[in-house]
């Protein structure tokens, strides 16, 4: 059978390898995914490119056009604004599941993490902190155990890439964010569901409200 009609052995590893790589920023908004090259790079044969770009596209991080190829998907910041009123909604649900489930073991990461985000701030060092922010979410998901909600959240965020860096160089964002995260930690670590819930919906929200000032700065 010839290469480029197999399917590898491993689909989902070339599709976990070019979404890293789109969610990583090797690849940029409107940027071009030739499948020779990809090919080359994923070591694979097209089949397998085809299928990893059709499980992207469907995810919404890239666009395949008849005769035009894939290219990484462009996201507005009008809908990135819609696609972070969804995360409201998504993420209060898992906040308020991680305070039900949270362990002890847990608390204690979640407040380590805290730590280090304020060590970053004092230190202006925003690019870290974008990472512990990454970071924080990322652990409260494992701790809600929520899979359904988890892959929502991991869709929707793949195509806020480029808007969740902007949003970390916005003067005084960590200042205003890190307090924000600290009341999430401690309502799980106090096992409070509602507070938990509240706390990252008026999180959320806060963060809606800076993507409308870039888009009116824009």
């Amino acid at each position: 059978m010839p290469d480029d009609e197999r399917r590898p052995a491993n689909a989902a590893l070339v599709r976990d390898t070019l979404r890293e790589a789109i969610l990583s920023g090797e690849y940029l908004p409107g940027e071009r995914l030739v499948e020779a090259q990809l090919c080359q790079r994923l070591a694979t044969g097209r089949f397998g490119v085809r299928a990893a770009l059709q499980d992207l596209a469907a995810e919404g991080l890239i666009e395949v056009h008849r005769n035009r190829g894939a290219q990484v998907r462009k996201v507005s910041m009008a809908e990135a604004v819609e696609i972070t009123e969804v995360r409201l909604v998504v993420e209060g649900l898992i906040a308020g599941r991680a305070a039900e489930r949270v362990t002890d073991a847990q608390v204690v990461e979640l407040d380590e993490i805290g730590t280090l985000m304020r060590h970053a701030v004092e230190a202006g060092e925003h690019r870290r902190y974008s990472d512990l922010n990454q970071r924080l979410h990322a652990l409260i998901r494992v701790i809600a155990g929520h899979g359904t909600a988890d892959r929502i959240v991991e869709t929707l965020r793949g195509q806020l890439v480029r808007h969740q860096y902007m949003l970390s160089m916005v003067p005084g964002r960590p200042q205003t964010s890190l307090p924000q995260h600290e009341r999430i930690i401690a309502a799980i670590r106090d096992r409070d569901p509602r507070t938990a819930e509240t706390a990252m919906r008026d999180h959320i929200a806060s963060v809606i409200e800076t993507l409308k000032g870039l888009a009116y700065i824009a």
